[in-house]
Parts: C-alpha cells; structure tokens; sequence
C-alpha cells in the first residue's frame, strides 16, 4: 500500500496557537474540530519524520482533545496504558516543536515519561498498569482531602490482562474517585482475542442494531462501576458532553468509548496492523534499502519447519503475532497456534500445562515482557523441570523504543534458576541450529537473540543440533581472550583484529563451557567477557565467579551494560555509550591494561 504521509510540515494556524492545555481551553467548541484535522495531519507528519508509532495515536485524537479541554491537567491526573498513544498528548502538552527529536537521543521518549512533563504523571511503555496507577493516585487524592480527578484511558486489547482486573476489583471495593475510560477499537497491535473482545463486540452491536443497551454491561456493573457507554470515540459533541458530566460524578465510574485505531489516515484505517508504528519516511527520489531477513523471521521460519515434523509443536505469543513473526505459523498450523491476548503469566503456565501432557511447547514472547511471568517460570516450569522453550525475542538493547522495551535482565535473572538453560545466538544460522538444540532438550530452555536483522547470511534448515553446553573458538590471538555471548560476537571479532585476540563464542549462557574456560584461563593472561545484558549478576559475574575458584590470579574484565537504564536512541549509539561496540571494546580493554 502507498504511504501519502506529508514530507513537509503542514499549516496548522490553530494548532500552533496551543502551547499548552489552558491555551485549549480558551477555544470555543465550534473550533474543536478543525483542532483536530490539524492536529492528525501535524501527527502524521511528525511521524513520518522520526519513526515511532501511529494508528494509536490517530485514534485518540479527538478522546486527547476533549480530556485536556474537560478537566484541569495536570492537577487532574491523566494515566495513559501502554503510551504508544500518547503523541497528541505530546503534542497539546507543550512538545510540539520537540515532536522532531521523538526517539532520539536526548529527544523526546516514545512514552509518557515524568521525566520529561509534568503531563506525564506516570510512565509507562507495558500494558495493563493505567488502572492501578489511577487507583493509587485516586486514594492518595482523596488522602490529601483533593477534588482532582485520577483518569485512565486503557483499550480493549490492554484490558485483557490480569492486572487490569485486579485493579478494577479493588478500585470498587474502595469506592474509589476513579474514572475509566476504555478505549475499544477492537485491536491491541494484532486484532483483540478472547472473551473479552467478544463481550464488548457483543455490547456495541446491540446498541447499533437497536438502539438500546439489551446486552447489558454487567461485567463492570457487577464489578461496582458506575457504567456509561459505548458512546462514539471520534464525536467531539458526544464526548465533550459526556465527559463534563461524568466529572461531577464521583466513585468508580467506566465510560466505554469505541474508536477506529489509524482514523482519519485511510491507509492506516485498513490496514491497523500494519501501521501500528512506522519507519521514517523516505523521500521519493531515495531508494529503499532492501530488508534483511530478521532474527524474529528465521525463529518463525523454524517453528513452521519443525512444526511440520513434528505435531507436538505448539506456538504461543502473547499478543506479539506479528512482531515474533508468528503470522505464517498461525496460518498453517491454526489449531496448535494460541494468542492468549497481554497475558504473559497466563502464557507461562499454560505451556507448562501443555509440557505435562506430552507436548512441545514454544513461547515466543519478549525479554522484557518475560519478566511479567518470572514468578511462573519459577514456580510452574523450573520447579517441576518442564520441557518448555522460551524464544526470547528482543534480547539486549533495542534501541529507539528505551528503557521499557530493552531486553537487558533476562541472562542475569535467568541464571539464577535451576534446571533452566540459556543460550545466546551469534548469528542467523547459530540461532536455527540453537532452536533444534532448544526443542530436542529435555526441560525448560531459553534462546534468546536481538531486534532486528543479522548480516544477511543464508540460513541451512538442516535439523543439526549443537554440542551441548560447549562454546567454540572463533579467533586464535594471544594473551587477551573475548569471550563474547550473542551477536556482540561480531564486535569481539572487529575489535580483536586491533587487539589480536583471541575470540570466543560462548553459544551458552547457562550451563558455561568450564573444559573451555580453563583452557583459556591457562593460555591468556587476561580474560574479556562482553554480553548485552546487565553486568551485575551477568554471565560475566558467572564466568568471574568460577575462575575465582580455580586460577585465584587471573584478570578478568567485564563489558556488559551498567547499572543505569539506558534512554532512547539508535541502537548503535547505545552499544557506543555502553563500550559494546568495536571501538568501546578495544578503549575499554587499552585503559585496563594501561592501568595493570
């Protein structure tokens, strides 16, 4: 489909006049609507600019107008789920000239972020948390005897999660000052799954077919909130009306709006899926460079083969089905396909449960998001030693999306767990032959690789399996080892060149290659280890922590992240910052031997 977004900024007289919210709350409401337009075609240029997300954003617009233009943010707390949406708000809140510098270095972060405004009164970049945070900013309102209003404005797909209904029985049981607003477009990225996108279709449509609420909402009745809806999302009059009415209400109150996710942009409005986000905008006189196969393409082109052998395989997402690339598997093998919606600890345990019958489940699901189900991977997969694979996708830095998105934990708090084994890809064929390694291993096993693509190699889809356990030698230098986990293998092999070095890939995170660690601890004076994972309790701590043991006088040097988050920017530009490229790897190893 052709991309018609504007490669210069458009006119926007009314839009430029809104510096902040007050500044909108002087139009008359005969204005708003123009404010609108102008604030889409404003929105999608500025998208078109940086990257970043854009169907959310253009379905808020008008819902981000009149929120701002009914109640007194910031004193009104306003808590937005997930935050892919939250550009108008970026835009209305005082950063509208900074919208240019969106997901870049010492720019403007892709979420909300109260770092950056006093409009962000929480941040965020998961799902599922609005509610909660609303709650507790709620309680904490009416602690400090405050009239001001605590509002969360969380989708359909967002309220598939657990969290989101603990936190609405709680805000009932409390009577809590708290207003709801579920944002239903009936999407999450992919379309929205299970009972819940059912019941609200369920409620919409008997609305429209016969005027009357005859589907009655006593999901959230019963649950003590004070119902109104669905009304629509994209009708200012009706929102605007219905807003400054709930305002004088108070206790738990849930008012359902429906939404179209990229309205206003008729190519998004299609296709909702694929302009969850974009890429820059490349001008028409420049040639698209041609995409790369991706780590996330190679693990779905192995789940679909080893599917195909094997009727065990079971594939499991939650609510990543395009972004762990499982489209094609839930195409040809629909039956052993399961999207269990933004639940990853659900996600966990039923793949166990699945392991106790016989079969082989695989679940793809983010590093950052694994760490939603840690308590399962514990309790119900590591303890009763279950034949899980986790394909851990988006390990290490990630780049523009930031702190909430980096897979920079899962080696330092999978470690520490019995019975689970890592492993750690250096490149695109490492990873094949590691899933084939993962899925013929008895017990529970993570393969975790990067965002994005490799160098292009071609892949043999053969059933090869690794040595398990065992790492290999790369490069043979002298007297300085890189004992590298992962792609930053490849930085290891640039900067051992300088170096001459000797280079090791790993393969294994847990358990470590100790046949191999001795021998080099025996031939190098000094040991280098680099990994894209936190440094505290990393792989290289595990490595540390064994040569203690058996050559007391070794050096060893650890490269890995630090103990900071690490903000928003290319991802090359925070492998630079950490030391992880090559030109940080040999500055860094230079100042350690200059300081011996």
């Amino acid at each position: 489909m052709t991309r018609t977004i504007p490669l210069e900024r458009p006119i926007t007289p009314l839009l430029d006049t809104i510096d902040l919210p007050s500044d909108l709350r002087r139009l008359s409401q005969q204005q708003l609507p123009v404010l609108a337009k102008e604030l889409r075609h404003f929105l999608l240029y500025t998208v078109g600019q940086t990257g970043g997300h854009l169907g959310a954003g253009l379905g808020v617009v008008e819902l981000t107008i009149s929120l701002h233009y009914v109640f007194n943010t910031p004193e009104d707390r306003l808590v937005w789920d997930v935050g892919h949406q939250c550009y108008p708000h970026k835009i209305l809140t005082g950063r509208r000239e900074q919208m240019a510098t969106l997901r870049q270095r010492d720019g403007l972060c892709g979420f909300p972020d109260r770092s950056e405004s006093d409009y962000d009164c929480f941040g965020t970049g998961h799902s599922s948390t609005s509610v909660s945070a609303a709650l507790g900013m709620a309680i904490a309102l009416a602690g400090k005897n405050s009239n001001r209003q605590a509002i969360a404005v969380i989708g359909d797909g967002a309220m598939t999660a657990g969290q989101a209904f603990e936190a609405l029985n709680h805000a009932a049981c409390v009577n809590a000052n708290i207003l709801v607003i579920l944002n239903d477009n009936d999407m999450s990225i992919s379309p929205s799954v299970g009972m819940l996108a059912r019941y609200l279709r369920g409620i919409e449509m008997s609305r429209t077919n016969q005027n009357t609420q005859a589907s009655s909402p006593v999901l959230f009745e019963d649950q003590g909130f004070d119902y109104t809806g669905p009304i629509d999302g994209h009708n200012l009059d009706e929102l605007l009306g219905t807003l400054s009415s709930l305002k004088q209400q108070t206790g738990p109150r849930l008012l359902h709006i429906v939404t179209r996710k990229g309205k206003g942009y008729p190519a998004a409005e299609q296709d909702p899926v694929g302009y969850h986000a974009l890429t820059k905008t490349i001008p028409a006189k420049t040639e698209p460079k041609p995409k790369k196969t991706t780590y996330a393409n190679i693990f779905g082109q192995w789940l679909c083969h080893t599917a195909a052998k094997d009727k065990r395989l079971y594939g499991i997402t939650p609510a990543m089905r395009e972004g762990s690339d499982l489209v094609r598997f839930s195409q040809q093998f629909p039956d052993r396909y399961f999207d269990v919606a933004i639940a990853e600890q659900h996600a966990v345990t039923f793949a166990a449960g699945l392991a106790c019958e016989g079969m082989k489940p695989v679940l793809a699901i983010y590093s950052t998001f694994l760490q939603r189900g840690y308590d399962q991977l514990i309790h119900d997969v590591a303890l009763q030693n279950l034949d899980v694979l986790f394909a851990i996708d988006r390990a290490g830095l990630v780049g523009e999306d930031g702190p909430t998105h980096h897979g920079a934990f899962d080696i330092a708090y999978l470690r520490c767990i019995p019975n689970m084994v890592i492993m750690t890809p250096s490149n695109e064929q490492e990873l094949w032959w590691m899933l084939n390694t993962a899925y013929q291993y008895s017990g529970p096993v993570a393969v975790r690789y990067p965002r994005g693509s490799g160098h292009g190699l071609p892949v043999e889809q053969t059933r090869e399996a690794l040595p398990f356990g065992k790492g290999r030698i790369t490069r043979q230098g002298k007297d300085i080892a890189l004992i590298a986990f992962g792609t930053l293998h490849n930085e290891a092999m640039a900067a051992a060149e300088q170096l001459n070095a000797t280079v090791v890939d790993m393969r294994f995170a847990k358990p470590l290659d100790t046949e191999l660690l001795t021998i080099l601890s025996d031939t190098h004076p000094l040991l280098v280890t680099v990994e894209d994972g936190v440094i505290i309790n990393g792989a290289g701590a595990d490595i540390e922590a064994y040569i203690c043991r058996t050559h007391q006088h070794l050096e060893i040097l650890k490269l890995g992240l630090p103990d900071q988050f690490i903000h928003h920017q290319s991802r090359a530009e925070q492998l630079s910052r950490c030391g992880l490229d090559c030109a940080g790897i040999i500055k860094r190893v230079e100042e350690y031997l200059e300081r011996r």
